[in-house]
């Protein structure tokens, strides 16, 4: 094969073979003759053809996507990245069938009342573009996108549009249906109930679980409004509109989870729990937490998915640094007394707890723990829930009074919320029990003033308390698109760090590509602020100091906080100054 031969022009609707896009990778300087020469011998042994010409070429250097993203700027297209966030699958289908679609490895990402966007990696093979031209008399337009992903994105997006459009079908339009405080009564009309074992409807709450896995949400909320149903997906943090459906899909699909989830389908009118454990794409098992609650127009169901190989992380994968491990370390190695975790909704709190339970637990350990719910279900402890059904009346205070009595040595509330529960900690703590909780607060010294708040003594909170970590879960910058910014200004810095840290010569700043969705972040890590319970901190809780005071005597003693530990993230490059500075408090 000669070197660099130039191109010869390509045919109309010829679709791109081998040695073309061989001979232009070594035009551009992308590959060299040795490494064309070896594709075309490797390719031969294949047993059949793959999907895609460029399938044969793509290796670690040269990855598909970088590839497609090439030929995008070869034939003068736009290159897109397939996201289902930001598809309408229900658009999709009406555009084309999915035969049709598979037949030409073309996939509809926009479509308008003027134009449709087509999804291909043939750009120079349009003989499909005459005929839907006349089907669909729009203005078309061409984007490059991964083969691969669009013959991913035919096989789920039609099947799933097929199957929302039976579900419709299925059942007649009927708002009375959604209980809302808005009821249509149509007169004359036989109404039909959409049944939660319809197999379209398995298979579309099957697909959105794997989906969300597939994304790395952490939250999918199914919220119905009053001409149709949300789907959407909480990812690092932040919500995604995901899809829209019809009321009575949602409505069913609501229902199918429910039922799954061992809760009452009839009731709709109190807030319910439930749990189910399925399994990922790849196997693993994935625990989802449901929870209910009575809307304007319907059930609002939200499901919290928790992946269990979290409870096996050490310290580092959380985040921690070196020194904050040794001594979290050190708090949880004690035979008695309390630790608290504390921070808002989603900081992380569980998997903190978790891991370092699981580190704890052996077989000559018995760790016992009461949760409201059970976050997710662990054979090494011993977990029982709270019950407020009417007849059954199990607090947090009643459940770690029963423990007390089944020879624990770790015991872990799942939240401290009153006093019966607080003094009832207490009392494990002081009878030789070691007793992890979570409380609400803004940073770690406030947990001591809450407790106090609460009505627990000063003298035995300071007998007791061992220790507090604040956390929370700050956004990564994403790897593929960050770019180095300049030095933040001095000033700014200064009050940023309170002087503590040295300025960066420069920092990170997010950009946004297709891979974080055009936000400029993808993961999450935890930052932390642990107080140790010293001597002399004791002291001040018996002599009932003030906030401040308690402060600064945990700085004193060796705290790192929130702030600063936000500030450290920056100077490696983990995350943004403007991240940092929205989810912590000012230095004292």
């Amino acid at each position: 094969m000669p070197a660099s031969p130039p191109p010869s022009p390509i045919s109309p609707n010829t679709p791109l073979q081998l040695p073309q896009l061989l001979a232009w990778l070594q035009e551009d300087g992308l590959l060299d003759a040795a490494q064309a020469a070896a594709i075309v011998a490797q390719a031969a042994l294949l047993p059949a053809p793959p999907l895609h010409p460029l399938c044969s070429i793509a290796h670690d250097a040269l990855t598909l996507d970088t590839l497609c993203a090439w030929l995008a700027q070869r034939s003068g297209l736009p290159y897109v990245r397939i996201d289902p966030l930001h598809i309408d699958f229900s658009q999709v289908a009406d555009v084309m069938t999915a035969g049709y679609a598979a037949r030409f490895n073309i996939l509809p990402v926009d479509s308008t009342l003027e134009r449709i966007v087509i999804a291909t990696a043939q750009p120079y093979a349009l003989a499909w573009q005459a005929q839907l031209g006349n089907l669909a008399p729009r203005k078309l337009s061409l984007v490059i996108a991964n083969p691969l992903h669009i013959a991913d994105a035919i096989a789920q997006f039609f099947s799933l549009a097929t199957s929302v459009k039976v579900a419709r079908q299925a059942s007649t339009q009927d708002l009375a249906l959604r209980q809302n405080v808005e009821q249509l009564v149509e007169l004359g009309r036989n109404k039909t109930s959409l049944d939660a074992n319809d197999q379209h409807v398995v298979r579309i709450v099957d697909w959105l679980w794997q989906y969300a896995f597939v994304q790395r949400a952490s939250d999918i909320h199914l919220e119905p409004k009053r001409d149709a149903g949300l789907v959407r997906l909480r990812i690092d943090g932040r919500l995604h509109q995901a899809y829209q459906l019809p009321p009575v899909v949602l409505l069913a699909m609501t229902a199918r989870i429910k039922l799954l989830g061992r809760m009452d389908v009839v009731e709709k009118r109190r807030p319910q729990d439930g749990r189910i454990k399925t399994r990922n794409a790849q196997g693993k098992e994935i625990e989802l937490r449901l929870s209910t609650l009575p809307t304007a127009f319907g059930e609002k169901l939200v499901m919290r998915i928790f992946d269990p190989e979290v409870a096996v992380k050490n310290l580092f994968e959380l985040g921690f640094p070196p020194e904050d491990a040794e001594r979290w370390r050190q708090l949880t190695a004690r035979t008695h007394g309390i630790v608290l975790v504390t921070g808002p909704t989603g900081s992380g709190k569980t998997s903190t707890l978790y891991s370092t339970l699981k580190a704890l637990a052996s077989s000559e350990v018995n760790v016992c723990t009461v949760e409201d719910p059970i976050e997710m279900v662990e054979p090494a402890f011993n977990q029982m829930q709270v019950q407020t059904q009417a007849g059954i009346e199990l607090s947090f205070a009643d459940g770690v009074r029963a423990l007390m009595r089944q020879d624990p040595d770790i015991i872990m509330v799942g939240e401290i919320r009153d006093l019966a529960t607080a003094e009832m900690a207490m009392q494990a703590a002081l009878t030789g029990h070691l007793v992890l909780s979570t409380l609400h607060t803004n940073d770690a010294p406030s947990a001591v003033m809450r407790l106090l708040e609460l009505g627990l003594p000063a003298y035995l909170l300071e007998a007791c308390l061992a220790g507090v970590l604040a956390q929370r879960l700050l956004r990564c910058l994403c790897p593929d698109c960050k770019q180095p910014g300049d030095a933040p200004d001095a000033a700014a810095w200064q009050r940023l760090t309170g002087g503590q840290l040295e300025r960066p010569q420069a920092t990170y700043r997010p950009v946004g590509c297709a891979l974080c969705r055009h936000s400029g972040y993808l993961g999450r890590a935890g930052i932390y602020e642990l107080l140790s319970v010293t001597e002399t901190f004791g002291q001040l809780i018996k002599a009932g100091a003030d906030l401040h005071a308690l402060r600064r005597q945990s700085l004193l003693d060796g705290m790192t906080p929130l702030r600063i530990a936000g500030a450290r993230k920056i100077i490696d490059g983990a995350t943004s100054i403007e991240e940092v500075l929205k989810l912590t408090a000012a230095l004292p």
